[in-house]
C-alpha cells in the first residue's frame, strides 16, 4: 500500500498529513504553505481556481467564488440553518429536484460534493507532488455532530476527488489522537473545536492507548464565519451612520469588508486594538467613500460574546450525557483557528477551572491526528492503540402518530449493532413501512429522514400478532445500515442510507468520467506543446 493521508477538510481552511516512521507530520500545498483555503473560484474565462488563489478572486468575482462549502453538505434546501446561509453569502443557492441545496454559478448548477472534491483534489495533488507518486487512500475528518447525510455527503466528495476513504474520523476525536500520542498522559480529556463553520465538544477518556470517547455534540452553523459576519454588520452599520449609504446589497463592497473583517479578527488575538482601512468602499455624486475604523478587542469581544456563550449549552450537555462534572477533566484541548480568541481560552478557563492546553497547534492537530489513524489502520503506528468512537446523533424509526422510536441513542460506541422487534396495527397486514430518522426529538417529522423501505409479503394475521425485527447498524465511520425481517414468513429488506446529495450512483459516476477526460484532454494538451 503507498502512502495513506489524513485529510483536515475544513470550513474555511484544509490541511493533510502523512505518518513519517512514529511522528505525524504536515504536507505543504504547493505553494509551500501547510493549510489550504477551502475555497473554489471559477473564472470569466473557465479557468478554476482552488486555495490562495481562489481566495484572491472572491472580491472582484464573488458570485462564482464558493466558500465554507462544508456547510452545505448533505444539507436540504429549505432548511432554517441554509436560508441565513444564504443572507450572507455572495453566490446563489438554489433547490435539487430531491430538495438538496445546490449552488448556482453563471454557467451551471453544481452540488457542494462537487465543489468539495476539488478542494480534495487540490489537496491529493499536493501530497502527489510531495511523495512523488499518487495518493488514493485517506482518512478524512468530519465533525462529530455531522448526521450520516452528511458524512455520505464527504465520502462521495472524497471518491469523485479520486480517493479511498479508508476511514472517516470525528474531528475533535482525530485532534486528541494527536494530542494522546504527543502527551502520553492518561485521564479524561475535553475537546473543544470551533473552526470557520462548525462547533464540537467531545468528552473521551485516555487509557494506556484507548481512546473511548464518552460524549459528543456540536452545531453545523457555529464558527468563525459567524464572528466575521458580525464585524461586517458592525462596519455596514457604522458606515451607514456616517454616510447615509447602505452597503449590505453591494456583493463587491461587502466582500471587501468581509476580507478585512476576518484580518481584523485574526490580529486582535495578538493586540488589543487595530484599524480597518477599506478606501474607495462606495463610490457617489459627492465623491468617493472609505472606511476608516478602529476595533478593539473589547469592542470585538462585545460583538460576539453572545456567540461564544452559544456553545457552552452543548458543553453542558455533553456533561450530563457523560454523566460527569468539569472538575473530572484533566485537560482541554482547543482545536480549530477560532480557538485562538483570548475570549474563548478566557471563558472555557472559567468553565473548567483551569487553563486549556496550549502545546496543540489548533490548525493542524485534526490532519495529524488523522495521519495516526491511517497508522492504527495500517499497523505503522508506534504502539498499540484503539480508538473507540461514538454515533453522535439517536437513529431510530418512526411509527403511528408521528412518533419516534429510538433504537441506538446517540454516544453509543461504534460500531455497534442493535434489533428492536414491532408489530402490525391492522389485521391482516401485508407489508410495514420502515421510515429510517435521526435525531432527539420524540416528534418523528422534527427529526432528520435518512431512509424510507417498505418490507412486503407479511403473512395474514390479526394485528399485532406478526413479529418484524428492526435492525441498525452503524459501521466505524458512522454510516447506517437498517433491515427489518418477517420472522414468519422469514422475509427481510436491507438498505444502507444512501447521501441525500442530489446526486444518484449513476450521476457520481458521469461526474467521475468527465472529471477524467478533462484531465486526459490537458495532459495530451501539455504534451503538444
Amino acid at each position: 500500500m503507498g502512502h495513506v493521508i489524513g485529510i483536515d477538510l475544513g470550513t474555511t481552511y484544509s490541511c493533510i498529513a502523512y505518518l513519517e516512521g512514529e511522528e505525524p507530520k504536515v504536507i505543504p500545498n504547493k505553494e509551500g504553505l501547510l493549510t489550504t483555503p477551502s475555497v473554489v473560484s471559477f473564472t470569466s474565462t473557465g479557468e478554476l481556481l482552488i486555495g490562495n488563489l481562489a481566495l484572491k478572486q472572491a472580491v472582484t468575482n464573488p458570485e462564482n467564488t464558493i466558500f465554507a462549502v462544508k456547510r452545505l453538505m448533505g444539507k436540504k434546501y429549505n432548511t432554517e440553518e441554509v436560508e441565513e446561509a444564504e443572507k450572507k453569502i455572495p453566490y446563489k443557492l438554489t433547490e435539487a429536484s430531491n430538495g438538496d441545496v445546490m449552488i448556482a454559478l453563471e454557467s451551471k448548477i453544481i452540488s457542494p460534493q462537487e465543489i468539495s472534491s476539488m478542494i480534495l483534489s487540490h489537496l491529493k495533488e499536493s501530497a502527489e507532488a510531495y511523495f512523488g507518486e499518487e495518493v488514493t487512500e485517506a482518512i478524512v475528518t468530519v465533525p462529530a455532530h455531522f448526521n450520516d447525510h452528511q458524512r455520505q455527503a464527504t465520502k462521495v466528495a472524497a471518491k469523485i476527488a479520486g480517493l479511498n476513504v479508508l476511514r472517516i474520523i470525528n474531528e475533535p476525536t482525530s485532534a486528541s489522537l494527536a494530542y494522546g500520542l504527543n502527551t502520553q498522559k492518561n485521564g479524561t480529556i475535553a475537546v473543544y473545536d470551533m473552526g470557520g463553520g462548525t462547533f464540537d465538544i467531545t468528552l473521551l477518556e485516555i487509557n494506556d492507548g484507548i481512546f473511548h470517547v464518552l460524549a459528543t455534540s456540536g452545531i453545523s452553523y457555529l464558527g468563525g464565519e459567524d464572528l466575521d459576519n458580525r464585524i461586517v454588520e458592525w462596519l455596514t452599520e457604522e458606515f451607514k451612520k456616517e454616510n447615509k449609504i447602505d452597503l449590505s446589497h453591494d456583493k463587491l463592497a461587502l466582500q471587501r469588508i468581509k476580507e478585512a473583517a476576518e484580518k481584523a479578527k485574526r490580529e486582535l488575538s495578538f493586540t488589543l486594538e487595530t484599524e480597518i482601512h477599506l478606501p474607495f468602499i462606495h463610490s457617489a455624486e459627492s465623491g468617493s467613500k472609505h472606511i476608516k475604523q478602529k476595533l478593539t478587542r473589547k469592542k470585538l469581544e462585545q460583538l460576539t460574546e453572545d456567540l461564544v456563550a452559544k456553545t457552552f449549552p452543548f458543553i453542558e450537555q455533553t456533561f450530563q450525557d457523560a454523566k460527569l462534572k468539569p472538575k473530572d477533566v484533566n485537560d482541554v484541548i482547543l482545536v480549530g483557528g477560532q480557538t485562538r480568541m483570548p475570549l474563548i481560552k478566557e471563558m472555557i478557563a472559567d468553565f473548567f477551572g483551569k487553563k486549556p492546553e496550549e502545546h496543540v497547534n489548533p490548525d493542524e492537530a485534526v490532519a495529524m491526528g488523522a495521519a495516526i489513524q491511517s497508522g492504527i489502520l495500517g499497523g505503522d503506528a508506534q504502539k498499540d492503540i484503539l480508538l473507540l468512537d461514538v454515533t453522535p446523533l439517536s437513529l431510530g424509526i418512526e411509527i403511528e402518530n408521528d412518533t419516534f422510536i429510538k433504537i441506538i441513542d446517540k454516544n453509543t460506541t461504534i460500531p455497534t449493532q442493535k434489533t428492536r422487534a414491532f408489530t402490525t396495527v391492522e389485521h391482516n397486514q401485508r407489508y410495514v413501512r420502515v421510515h429510517v430518522l435521526q435525531g432527539e426529538n420524540k416528534i418523528a417529522s422534527l427529526n432528520t429522514s435518512l431512509a424510507i423501505f417498505d418490507l412486503v409479503g407479511i403473512e395474514s394475521a390479526p394485528a399485532g400478532l406478526p413479529q418484524i425485527d428492526v435492525t441498525f447498524e452503524i459501521d466505524a465511520d458512522g454510516l447506517v445500515k437498517v433491515s427489518a425481517k418477517d420472522m414468519e414468513s422469514e422475509r427481510e429488506r436491507k438498505v444502507v442510507v444512501n447521501s441525500s446529495s442530489g446526486l444518484s450512483e449513476e450521476q457520481i459516476g458521469e461526474i467521475i468520467e468527465k472529471k477524467e477526460h478533462k484531465e486526459e484532454s490537458g495532459n495530451e494538451k501539455n504534451g503538444e506543446e
